[in-house]
C-alpha cells in the first residue's frame, strides 16, 4: 500500500469536486469569496477520513464523495468564523477572507458554506439518514461550543488543563470524530464499526490540536504559514502553556503569569518562552500526549476487519505525529 498515492488521489478529487462546487452560482459577490476560502491549499484531511472511513466499513467511496465536500465546507465556514474572532490577517500563507474583502463579505461567505454543506450532504443520505444529519449537527453544535469556550479562556485569568482538554475535544475533535462516524454510517456499518471509527476519529482530532500547539512554537513561519509562536503572541492558553503554568515556580511563572496579564507577549520573546518550555520538559510532555493519543487511536481500528483502508487510516494516524505543517 503506497499511502501518499492514496491520500492524494482522493484529495485530487475532493479538490476537483469542491472547485466545481460553487461554480456558476450567482451573485458573483458571494460565491466568489466563498469559492477563494475553499481553493486555500489545505491537507483535506476532514474528506480524507469520511472517505475512508465509508470504505473500511464496507462501503464505496463514490456514495460518500458529497458528505465529503459537506465537511470540508463545514471545515471552511468555521475557519472564516475563527480568522474573524481572532483577527487573523493570514490562514495557510494566503490573507484570510475578511482581509481580502471585508468583514461583511466574509461572515455571509461562510453562512453560505455551511448551506451548501448540509445540500450536499443531502445527496448522499441513505437508510441511515436521520443517524447522518444528526451526527452532522452535533459536530457543527461542538464546534460552535468548542470555539465559545476558546474565546472564554481567553478573558479567564486560571484555565486548568482538563478543561483545555475539554475545549479541544469540542473544538477540533468532534470534527474528526464526527467525519469518521459518518462513514460508518453512510456505508451501513454495524454499532461496533461505528463506534470504533467515531473513537478512532476522536482521539485523532485530539493528538492533532496538541500537535498544532507543538508546531506554533517549534515549526518555521514558510511552513507554518503564520508567524512562527503566535500563540504566545496572541496569550492563548495553550496545551504546552498551561502544562508550563503547571510545573513552573519563581521568576519563571512570574514571567508566565506576565503573559496573561499582558494578554500576549513580543514577538522577540517568543525565543526566551520556547527556550522556558523546553527547561520545564513540557515540549516532551506534549510530544508524549501526541503518541499516546496517536496509539489510542490507532488501537481503536483493531475490531475492525483488516483492509487496505484500515491500514490506511492507521497510516493516516501515525502520519500526523510527523507533520510540519
Amino acid at each position: 500500500m503506497n499511502f501518499k498515492s492514496l491520500y492524494n488521489e482522493q484529495k485530487e478529487i475532493v479538490d476537483k469536486l469542491l472547485t466545481d462546487s460553487l461554480s456558476n452560482r450567482k451573485p458573483s459577490s458571494l460565491y466568489e469569496p466563498a469559492s477563494f476560502i475553499l481553493s486555500n491549499p489545505g491537507k483535506r484531511l476532514r474528506p480524507v477520513l469520511v472517505l475512508f472511513s465509508a470504505k473500511a466499513a464496507g462501503g464505496s467511496f463514490d456514495k460518500a464523495y458529497n458528505a465529503a465536500l459537506s465537511v470540508e465546507m463545514l471545515h471552511n465556514f468555521t475557519l472564516v468564523h475563527d480568522d474573524i474572532m481572532d483577527n487573523a490577517d493570514k490562514r495557510r500563507g494566503r490573507p484570510t477572507l475578511h482581509v481580502k474583502y471585508d468583514l461583511s463579505t466574509a461572515i455571509l461567505a461562510g453562512d453560505v458554506l455551511l448551506a451548501v454543506a448540509y445540500e450536499y450532504l443531502r445527496r448522499d443520505l441513505n437508510g441511515t439518514a436521520a443517524a447522518v444529519v444528526e451526527s452532522f449537527t452535533k459536530g457543527l453544535v461542538e464546534v460552535c461550543e468548542g470555539q465559545s469556550l476558546d474565546k472564554e479562556f481567553e478573558v479567564r485569568r486560571t484555565v486548568s488543563l482538563s478543561e483545555y482538554m475539554m475545549m479541544i475535544q469540542k473544538k477540533t475533535a468532534a470534527l474528526s470524530k464526527m467525519c469518521c462516524e459518518m462513514g460508518g454510517l453512510l456505508a451501513g456499518g454495524n454499532d461496533a464499526t461505528v463506534t470504533a471509527l467515531s473513537n478512532y476519529g476522536n482521539d485523532l482530532g485530539l493528538a492533532f490540536q496538541i500537535q498544532d500547539d507543538i508546531l506554533d512554537i517549534l515549526a518555521d513561519e514558510e511552513t507554518l504559514g503564520k508567524p512562527v509562536g503566535g500563540d504566545l503572541i496572541e496569550g492563548k492558553k495553550t496545551f504546552l502553556f498551561l502544562k508550563a503554568l503547571e510545573k513552573s515556580s519563581g521568576k519563571v511563572r512570574e514571567k508566565l503569569e506576565a503573559v496573561i496579564d499582558n494578554k500576549g507577549i513580543n514577538p522577540n520573546q517568543v525565543e526566551e518562552f520556547k527556550n522556558i518550555y523546553f527547561d520545564l520538559g513540557v515540549i516532551d510532555f506534549a510530544e508524549k500526549e501526541v503518541e499516546t493519543l496517536t496509539q489510542s487511536a490507532v488501537n481503536s481500528l483493531n475490531t475492525l476487519k483488516e483492509s487496505t483502508e484500515k491500514e490506511f487510516l492507521k497510516q493516516l494516524a501515525f502520519a500526523m505525529l510527523k507533520r510540519n505543517n
